[in-house]
């Protein structure tokens, strides 16, 4: 569904991504990890188009290398960030319809919206301000927003980045939900490896913008590469 060739990314004579290759299969959930600073959101950037780069990317049978963020929106492949981007002067309700109309390929649909509002949970905050929900309701209405592009492909990034034990629980449901309910293909960078072990059927692993490993995540995470550069001699001791 999703092929990367040779992405290729260099910023001055920094090289964030450096000749990755990977492929994302029709309804996977597809996980990336690494050590900070391994390219992991560039690489992200690079697929939605916010960088120019070397390489090819190949979507749904299509070659979508150098197109804007707006066209690879509406093409079906949608993102979340880091830190939670949303407008926080509008409700909930009108942020998830924005993702609609500037995203989806047939413009603002108010039904699939209330749909989508519903699905994630956040419907008893529809008419509150986007600005006063919790970090996990942020999180919640940012993948709603995406959701509401209607995509083939949802990107995730980090999204368990500063929740608690059931805030996680909670966000690992959902994405499963997405992936098993609404058939979407799921990519998901995360640092929470438990989290990936039990959400990814293939984990790839990162360095320096290298690939140093693919595999299931079993396989992964037994890997002496693996352990060396990001896990740890404790983790591995730990299983």
């Amino acid at each position: 569904m999703l092929k990367v060739d040779g992405l290729t990314k260099k910023f001055g004579e920094l090289v964030a991504v450096n000749s990755l290759n990977f492929e994302v299969k029709e309804g996977q959930i597809y996980g990336i990890a690494g050590p900070n600073g391994a390219g992991k959101s560039t690489v992200y950037n690079l697929i939605t188009g916010n960088y120019r780069y070397e390489g090819r990317i190949e979507f749904d049978g299509q070659d979508i290398t150098g197109l804007p963020p707006y066209r690879i929106a509406k093409k079906g492949i949608a993102r979340t960030f880091q830190v939670p981007e949303i407008f926080p002067s509008l409700n909930v309700q009108e942020t998830i319809r924005v993702g609609s109309r500037f995203g989806a390929r047939g413009g603002l649909d108010k039904k699939h919206s209330d749909e989508v509002l519903n699905f994630v949970g956040l419907e008893e905050e529809r008419l509150q301000h986007a600005g006063l929900l919790n970090l996990l309701g942020k999180k919640k209405l940012m993948v709603g927003a995406a959701l509401a592009t209607k995509p083939k492909i949802l990107m995730l990034d980090e999204p368990m980045a500063g929740s608690n034990a059931g805030e996680i629980a909670d966000l690992m449901d959902l994405i499963k939900k997405i992936n098993q309910q609404l058939g979407i293909t799921v990519i998901i960078i995360e640092h929470f490896m438990k989290v990936l072990t039990e959400l990814t059927e293939t984990l790839l692993i990162i360095e320096s913008g290298r690939m140093i490993c693919c595999d299931r995540p079993e396989i992964v995470t037994s890997d002496p590469r693996v352990i060396e550069s990001y896990l740890g001699d404790s983790y591995a001791e730990d299983k």
